[in-house]
């Protein structure tokens, strides 16, 4: 079963996109609805929006643990994010 986070946040890809350290999964993104193989992930474009875990991790879906497109969570990730995207993860969220 997909695991649940207590707080996550949209950002459109190109803002992501603009940290020097960034890589992605695309293997990993959810997969086309119109495309008549289901298996095939769909195009994270720049207008694409996905989702910042609390724990800093990106992905396209709401679950933490699944469509991981970003997990390199570093010192300077974790500025970018606080800093660039501004972040403020809620102290309930926090681990």
């Amino acid at each position: 079963m997909p695991n649940m986070g207590s707080y996550l946040k949209a950002y459109p890809m190109k803002s992501l996109r603009e940290f020097p350290g960034w890589t992605e999964k695309l293997a990993n993104a959810m997969t086309a609805d119109d495309d008549e193989d289901s298996s095939v992930p769909r195009t994270l474009t720049d207008n694409t929006f996905v989702y910042l875990q609390e724990n800093y991790v990106v992905t396209d879906g709401i679950f933490l643990d699944e469509n991981i497109i970003f997990d390199s969570v570093t010192p300077e990730w974790i500025e970018f994010c606080k800093n660039t995207l501004f972040l403020e993860v809620p102290e309930y969220a926090e681990a």
